[in-house]
């Protein structure tokens, strides 16, 4: 589909690994704000069938891998916590043009690229895992994410011009490699 500008720095990795306890409970949160977002799209797009369908389908689909990360969250004798503030997707979240079209052109593209980030990170966590039940999970949940990926870049392209969604895209791909490139290392998913 598309490329993102940087990887993720093998620190990254090394720090969820060492506590993945605190990765798991911050996964959960993600996938929580994913079917939030999801339905909070479908409820400003309403007029838009092909979206709100997809939307739907997304919210289910986050919403059974929150379940599955919260039984994983148990199984390890942890609880859930207060969610915190994601900083990087609120940076991206700055990146959003006002005026409604701009405003649901960047909302697509910056899922797309949140997506895809989740994707090589849960790639690489996968990779590192060794063969059990946690390694397909991440397996699984990477190619889910570029799924979701490849669903926002359509979605786009669908309401929008090719020329206009790369042009756009360009932009945001590169703010997102400098806004990932800050990020303090932490066992958080971003």
């Amino acid at each position: 589909m598309f490329r993102l500008r940087c990887a993720s720095p093998k620190t990254w990795l090394e720090a969820v690994l060492a506590d993945f306890d605190a990765f798991l409970l911050d996964h959960a949160a993600a996938e929580k704000k994913a079917s939030g977002m999801a339905m909070s799209m479908l409820s400003h797009y309403p007029d838009k069938p092909e979206l709100v369908e997809a939307m739907v389908e997304l919210c289910l689909e986050e919403t059974l891998h929150f379940r599955d990360v919260v039984k994983l969250i148990h199984q390890r004798g942890l609880i859930l916590g207060a969610d915190s503030k994601d900083l990087y997707v609120n940076q991206l979240r700055k990146l959003m043009r006002q005026g409604s079209e701009l405003y649901m052109l960047d909302r697509l593209l910056i899922a797309g690229i949140i997506e895809a980030r989740g994707a090589e990170r849960f790639g690489l966590i996968a990779e590192a895992l060794e063969q059990g039940e946690l390694k397909k999970f991440y397996k699984a949940i990477t190619e889910s994410e570029e799924r979701h990926e490849e669903l926002f870049i359509d979605l786009a392209r669908r309401y929008f011009s090719g020329d206009e969604v790369e042009k756009r895209l360009d932009e945001l791909l590169d703010a997102e490699a400098d806004i990932c490139q800050a990020l303090p290392i932490k066992a958080a998913l971003h």
